[in-house]
């Protein structure tokens, strides 16, 4: 956690929106750990904060269930099972087909421009590291949350951006380097994009419930190789 309020500019959010944008990522690049307690007398020291500030992008970030409180315990960083996991990710896969699917009807000729940018910048970003991983970073940069936008479904975004859709990039920023999966799953977006363009609805639908199912059997997959891994060294 090396950024600091100092790096901010003097047209940047709120103080709360601030600190809550930074433990986000935090959470979500793995620097505050899965897992972990969360104190708050050292990151109110860590970002210069009052503990009410920190205390108010806490309380979002439990809204977002990417931190979990109890009397006894205080605060931690969500820490998934594996069929906790799965499970979101099946829900997942139901709601971004129907995103996908409005999409298609929804989305204007210049957004749609505009994923076929922003997938030209993943995959510059993609080689950059060598192919080993496919990080978005949240909101206007992130493929998923632009089609979702553009599906027009306000309800439809508010219950994936309030929770799934943090989870599963969590997920996917800590794990993706584990996996072969980011130049696929960059082919997967371009197929999706095809379809959203040509303003078919179905194929969108199909193409995502695909694309989400494909991630999650590639996890199911480690997940069983671990398995019999740890039987095999036991």
């Amino acid at each position: 956690m090396n950024t600091t309020l100092n790096d901010m500019n003097q047209t940047a959010p709120p103080l709360t929106d601030r600190i809550f944008d930074l433990l986000q990522e935090s959470i979500i690049k793995g620097d505050i750990p899965a897992g972990s307690k969360i104190s708050e007398p050292e990151l109110a020291k860590t970002y210069g904060v009052s503990r009410g500030t920190l205390r108010e992008a806490l309380s979002r970030l439990e809204e977002r269930h990417l931190i979990v409180r109890s009397p006894n315990h205080g605060a931690r960083v969500i820490s998934l099972s594996y069929e906790e996991l799965i499970e979101t990710y099946q829900i997942r896969e139901a709601l971004g087909g129907l995103g996908g699917a409005l999409a298609a009807v929804n989305m204007t000729d210049e957004e749609i421009a505009g994923l076929r940018n922003l997938l030209h910048e993943h995959e510059k970003s993609i080689e950059q590291d060598q192919g080993l991983s496919y990080y978005q970073q949240e909101g206007e940069f992130d493929f998923h949350y632009q089609v979702l936008k553009g599906s027009r479904n306000k309800k439809l975004l508010a219950i994936l951006d309030g929770g799934l859709y943090q989870l599963i990039r969590m997920y996917r920023s800590q794990f993706s380097s584990a996996s072969p999966r980011p130049y696929q799953a960059l082919k997967e977006h371009h197929r999706i994009v095809d379809a959203i363009e040509e303003r078919d609805a179905e194929l969108a639908d199909l193409l995502m419930r695909r694309h989400i199912r494909t991630a999650r059997l590639s996890v199911e997959e480690r997940h069983q190789k671990a398995m019999e891994q740890a039987a095999n060294n036991g």
